[in-house]
């Protein structure tokens, strides 16, 4: 088309945009990871995969560059050593044709294998992490796949180890000792596992089984491991009953426990997750937290999940303005979970919830959405990951106001069943309007577009005292007057170490210094976080009483002597409103107890 009135200038030649590289087809696909005493000395894996080539061309295998659940881009080739290709006994030429994609000349060759060894070395969820008689690893770590080929593949995976090390995943058995397999690339990635010295057993829960696999062997043992049993025991029916199945016929907790880890976090996967934790953890009550959490997980995103997010693409980043539902709404209900399986009182989750406000609104104000995107490049603000606690709010007004609305006949439970049949029955994830529609529908056509604008996409503060009342709740602020160290610790096995000592404080006025690994607070013996609310409990509305900072300091205890500074702090809680009226004290109790429509 010519336009009248513009001037000609010189002709741009545009070109087609190169066509997306394609693997030769590839079929008989079989995965060999080797974890042993030998290759645990290297902290590596061997691994070899074997398959027929089916058709004309070069055989292109890429590894992923990130794994869903970590929503960072982590190019897992970088781990990669010593790589090879061969026809039998005939090596095979090959060369990089991107960073993440090795290119194979078969040469006429029907059966090729290719080697090379993984580093394990990383302790993150994501990635692969050994010791002298352990590792675990991911699948996105180590299984390569055809590229530009459908991902629609059977595979086997078989482990060599040690005879008397246990191989644990959630992967089906196969035909051969330690042998596995699945149908499909994205249930091959989303199965990891754990190779060595570890404890497991199991546990029947409803019609389903729960295992739990620790390592190391014997650190979660007698009432701990019991007191994490029940909690499983306990969260796993809430959270069936909102979708009303359990998607798996065993659900696997794996732990591992290291003092060099500065406390706790895990990944999902769709019959298990993988937690890293500091084994001062171990009895606290976030543990059961997290694992709810990721459990919560194989219903929402692992099956129920965000348009942008279906199918998974493993050769880039797949950024989703939705990780305040996938995220912050699972955080949600995984308080829940805790709740309504008695696992802790209406009180704890009260202040549960109110520490969730007191976070994000010490972060500076961020739109839920932006800040579900900025999480792939990690923002220094502080803003990365407020959509955790920020969305798991937002799900707790949605969910005040979709019972409201109806009468409490109908929850953000049943939104979340809605769009299970109708977007993941379907093989497909559901869109924005998808979700919107949904709570409309539950709120019997109450339109959320002003809530979406304001405090979805925009970032206003959430209206606290005129949502809570609904449910039969306050918002209740106060100013206390508290003993206050002003200092900062992280734990590990060997206790509580001072990292930071604020100027003027009674820990600064003491002498007390970074480095310095806390024994006691006067007669409060310091054994964790914990000891910190016993503490100002103990010397409460003491002011200027004298009290000893015991420390241990380059191999030498110290006695350092203190006295209690009481500082002024305003302090908000929810907690249940006595005289809320009858629809009100429903919503309540529905919203504690579980299901719709509660008396």
């Amino acid at each position: 088309m010519v336009l009248a009135g513009l001037v000609a200038g010189p002709a741009v030649l545009l070109r087609a945009p190169a066509p997306a590289p394609v693997s030769a087809p590839v079929a008989n696909i079989h995965y060999e990871i080797t974890f042993n005493r030998e290759t645990a000395a290297r902290r590596s894996l061997g691994v070899a995969m074997r398959f027929d080539v089916t058709g004309p061309g070069d055989v292109l295998l890429s590894l992923p560059v990130w794994t869903p659940g970590a929503y960072e881009v982590s190019n897992f080739a970088r781990w990669v050593s010593n790589f090879r290709a061969a026809a039998g006994e005939t090596p095979l030429t090959w060369d990089k044709l991107d960073y993440d994609t090795w290119r194979i000349r078969p040469a006429g060759a029907r059966q090729i294998t290719v080697r090379f060894d993984y580093q394990a070395d990383t302790l993150d969820n994501a990635m692969a992490w050994s010791r002298p008689d352990f590792c675990f690893f991911n699948g996105t770590n180590v299984f390569l796949y055809p590229e530009g080929r459908s991902l629609a593949f059977a595979a086997t995976v078989t482990v060599e180890t040690e005879p008397d090390w246990l191989v644990v995943t959630g992967m089906r058995p196969a035909t051969g000792p330690r042998t596995f397999g699945e149908r499909h690339y994205d249930d091959l990635v989303d199965m990891p596992f754990f190779v060595g010295r570890v404890d497991l057993d199991s546990l029947q829960v409803g019609q389903t089984w729960q295992r739990l696999a620790t390592y190391p062997a014997g650190v979660l043992s007698g009432p701990a491991r019991a007191e994490l049993w029940e909690a499983i025991a306990k969260l796993v029916p809430p959270e069936v009953a909102v979708f009303g199945e359990a998607p798996w016929r065993t659900y696997t907790t794996m732990i591992v426990f290291d003092s060099a880890f500065g406390g706790g976090s895990a990944l999902e996967h769709q019959n298990s997750h993988l937690g890293i934790y500091t084994a001062f953890g171990i009895g606290q009550s976030w543990i059961p937290s997290i694992t709810a959490h990721e459990m919560f997980h194989s219903w929402n995103v692992k099956r129920l999940r965000p348009a942008d997010l279906w199918p998974y693409r493993y050769d880039r980043p797949q950024p989703t303005p939705w990780l305040w539902v996938s995220e912050g709404i699972t955080d949600y209900y995984a308080d829940l979970a805790l709740v309504r399986g008695g696992i802790v009182d209406s009180a704890e989750f009260f202040r549960i919830t109110t520490e969730k406000i007191t976070q994000v609104a010490e972060t500076p104000p961020v739109a839920l959405e932006d800040a579900s995107l900025s999480t792939w490049i990690h923002p220094t603000d502080g803003t990365g990951y407020i959509y955790y606690p920020k969305g798991s709010l937002a799900g707790f007004l949605l969910d005040i106001l979709i019972r409201d609305a109806s009468d409490n006949r109908n929850s953000l439970d049943g939104v979340l069943r809605t769009l299970y049949q109708t977007a993941y029955r379907r093989g497909r994830g559901f869109t924005g309007a998808e979700w919107w529609a949904a709570v409309s529908r539950a709120a019997g056509g109450r339109s959320f577009r002003e809530f979406n604008a304001r405090y979805i996409d925009g970032r206003e503060p959430f209206p606290w005292d005129s949502i809570l009342p609904l449910a039969g709740l306050r918002l209740v602020t106060d100013t206390v007057r508290e003993p206050r160290l002003n200092l900062q610790t992280v734990g590990d096995s060997t206790g509580l170490t001072v990292t930071e000592v604020g100027p003027g404080g009674a820990a600064d006025q003491a002498g007390v210094k970074p480095g310095d690994v806390l024994i006691a607070l006067g007669n409060i013996p310091v054994t964790g976080e914990e000891s910190f609310a016993r503490f100002r409990a103990a010397y409460a509305g003491r002011d200027g009483a004298e009290f000893t900072i015991r420390v241990r300091r380059e191999g030498r205890e110290l006695a350092l002597p203190a006295r209690v500074r009481l500082v002024a702090r305003t302090e908000s809680r929810i907690e249940a409103d006595p005289a809320a009226p009858p629809k009100a004290a429903r919503i309540r109790h529905g919203i504690l107890a579980g299901g719709d429509g509660g008396s």
